[in-house]
């Protein structure tokens, strides 16, 4: 049985390398969106989005390493969880195609996206992102940076929603 702090430390380098691609991904069309006139919302929560994403999984990561229980069927159903929702992410990813970025752009025109996971929930890449962190405390017993990590993200998660909807026009 591998030890808890091999299991974080695993789990972590593949959430950070899965966390690069996207970013790759997301500068790819950020630039592509804003080629094709698409204008960036005005957004005050992603700041403090892109520094706690990475750092929340790096936190449990760590708690994990040093204090994690021994991996038994909870870790199991952790990357269970975590798998399932970088499936969802993906297909969000996939349904929004070069629209999809981190940051919030409007394609003036462009309809709203309601194919994919879009045609069942609102937000599935926001779903995605809650398993993600979910899925990684239970795989690395972060039982304490988990809980907080996850209810502080859901918290700007809450925030980066206004921002979107409003810039969709479905809010105001």
């Amino acid at each position: 049985m591998p030890s808890p702090a091999l299991v974080a430390g695993l789990s972590l380098v593949i959430v950070l390398l899965l966390m690069l691609a996207e970013l790759r991904l997301s500068q790819a069309n950020e630039r592509r969106l804003r080629r094709d006139g698409a204008v960036e919302a005005p957004d005050d929560v992603y700041e403090a989005m892109r520094w706690a994403y990475p750092g929340t999984f790096i936190v449990m990561a760590v708690e994990g390493m040093i204090w994690g229980p021994e991996p038994g069927w909870i870790a199991g159903l952790g990357a269970l969880v975590f798998t399932l929702a970088k499936l969802l992410k993906g297909w969000a990813i996939a349904s929004l195609g070069p629209r999809w970025t981190y940051r919030v752009f409007v394609l003036p025109d462009a309809p709203l996206v309601t194919g994919g996971p879009y045609a069942v929930l609102r937000h599935p890449n926001y779903v995605a992102v809650a398993g993600e962190l979910a899925g990684l405390a239970l795989l690395v017993g972060a039982r304490g940076s988990g809980p907080v990590g996850i209810a502080v993200f859901l918290w700007l998660l809450r925030r980066r929603i206004v921002v979107e909807e409003r810039a969709l026009g479905l809010r105001t």
